[in-house]
């Protein structure tokens, strides 16, 4: 086989490729059985990773990364001759949601963000889609808000055409709201939007929800306008609670009118 292997060149090179091919069968072989027998440490190796992994991402979910943004919007006054404010500035602090209900009577939401965080009460609270509710109660790193979805909330709404009216909470449906006092006549189509009014204690044109439905309340020539909230309640985890800066000054200015 030697001779003819250094001699016949065609021979010669049959050989070799079945050596070759001899050779790349054991290796694979051995390569399976080492594979084989070392699948445990591999393994475990993966597992150390991951559990590595875990602990980086626990590390990275407990440092509170949200970070506050201060807007400042134009308001355009909607009358001339009375005393309004013209510019509003919103502070938006962001917060995680630790705690929700949407099948209670008047339900509430806590957050991760108290008095130390720059939370005070009636500061109102929008999630990345819609409103959500105000504050209510506030300690010292938590605040309980008061959502929508209650009996007690009642919020200022408007449709596209400017059309004002109140936004209650249907009491059946986490996801279905009502905005009250529409006149009979208002033109309103299925999937029209609905946004806050410049009157509620959230920023202007948030969105509140898109019409599924009215209904006419022939005794007082109205109209009651079922909505689709545009806030998913069931997973909601994230929120911004406003701060209007210039709140107090408003409000300051219409006590001391109205007591004229």
């Amino acid at each position: 086989m030697i001779l003819i292997e250094h001699t016949n060149t065609l021979q010669g090179n049959d050989i070799i490729s079945s050596a070759n091919m001899v050779s790349g069968i054991i290796y694979k072989k051995q390569s399976d059985v080492v594979y084989y027998f070392g699948l445990r440490k591999m393994n475990d190796s993966l597992v150390n990773e991951n559990a590595r992994l875990r602990r980086q991402m626990n590390q990275i979910y407990s440092v509170d990364t949200l970070k506050d943004s201060l807007v400042h919007r134009t308001i355009a006054p909607l009358d001339s001759s009375a005393h309004i404010v013209k510019f509003a500035d919103y502070m938006y602090r962001t917060a995680r949601v630790i705690n929700n209900s949407t099948n209670a009577s008047d339900n509430y939401i806590t957050i991760n963000r108290g008095a130390k965080d720059g939370i005070s009460k009636n500061m109102a609270v929008i999630s990345g889609t819609g409103i959500v509710g105000r504050v209510e109660h506030v300690s010292a790193h938590f605040a309980s808000v008061l959502s929508i979805l209650s009996s007690k909330q009642k919020v200022s709404a408007k449709l596209r055409d400017g059309t004002n009216g109140y936004i209650i909470w249907d009491e059946k449906q986490p996801d279905v709201l009502i905005m009250t006092d529409v006149p009979q006549q208002v033109k309103v189509k299925k999937g029209d939007s609905v946004y806050t009014a410049i009157f509620s204690i959230f920023s202007p044109d948030i969105l509140i929800g898109t019409v599924l439905k009215t209904v006419v309340v022939k005794k007082n020539a109205m109209q009651l306008i079922y909505l689709q909230s545009s806030t998913n309640f069931h997973n909601l985890q994230y929120v911004y609670v406003i701060e209007n800066k210039m709140m107090a000054e408003k409000k300051q200015l219409e006590d001391s009118t109205g007591k004229k």
